[in-house]
């Protein structure tokens, strides 16, 4: 399926494993420069790896996302090495099971800071970019478990993922005049080696075989 991102640049955040691995990949056959940030070295490096078999051009950027320093040096360097920014994955994102009343302030500041905070970060940074060659596609992770459901234990990671869809929504109508397409996705469970970590209840997929699950990377169609 031709997507039209040939020659493209793409940033994915949450680049080191798991679904973002799994995009910068895909990114890569489509024929796009891509940019993977993450905070773990290894993990990204060996994505970057991936993302270089596919044939294409790529980078790794070490990055915390709610660090505005950070997502400011991201699209600076992406500018600097590949001169443009056209699609970006705001993909970084995690949660903890732990019970609303038992959760603390610090915890539920740390998940909305990197589910909710680090996506309004990235998308102030990357629009002004986008903006300078006249066009742009933004998809936003949200969740089955945020935008559309709850689920007991992750108050503050459904919070921020609802969150997100409202963001979204906004940025959305504000840049759609400017020629900036921007979207959220809200996957269901996925198989990753996040989710392996989060005991027996995630793990037994059969369970919530009737949830809902998405793909992405059409909606960054050029």
């Amino acid at each position: 399926m031709e997507l039209g991102l040939n020659g493209k640049v793409a940033i994915v955040t949450g680049g080191s494993s798991g679904i973002g691995r799994a995009t910068a990949i895909t990114f890569a056959k489509a024929g796009a420069k891509v940019v993977v940030a993450a905070r773990r070295i290894q993990e990204g490096e060996e994505t970057v790896r991936l993302v270089k078999d596919a044939g294409v051009e790529a980078l790794f950027v070490k990055t915390d996302v709610t660090k505005a320093a950070d997502i400011e040096a991201l699209v600076n360097i992406t500018l600097e090495t590949f001169g443009q920014l056209d699609c970006v994955f705001n993909n970084a994102g995690f949660g903890k099971t732990i019970p609303l009343t038992e959760r603390t302030e610090e915890e539920w500041d740390t998940e909305t800071d990197v589910n909710l905070k680090a996506v309004w970060l990235c998308l102030k940074y990357q629009i002004p970019a986008m903006l300078k060659t006249g066009s742009g596609a933004i998809v936003n992770m949200s969740s089955m478990g945020g935008g559309v459901i709850g689920v007991p234990g992750l108050s503050s990671y459904n919070a921020a993922k609802g969150g997100v869809i409202g963001l979204t929504r906004s940025a959305a109508m504000e840049f759609a005049g400017q020629n900036i397409r921007i979207n959220a996705v809200s996957p269901g469970l996925i198989a990753t080696d996040i989710l392996s970590n989060r005991g027996s209840r995630f793990t037994n997929l059969e369970k919530w075989q009737n949830y809902p699950r998405t793909l992405l990377l059409r909606s960054c169609q050029l």
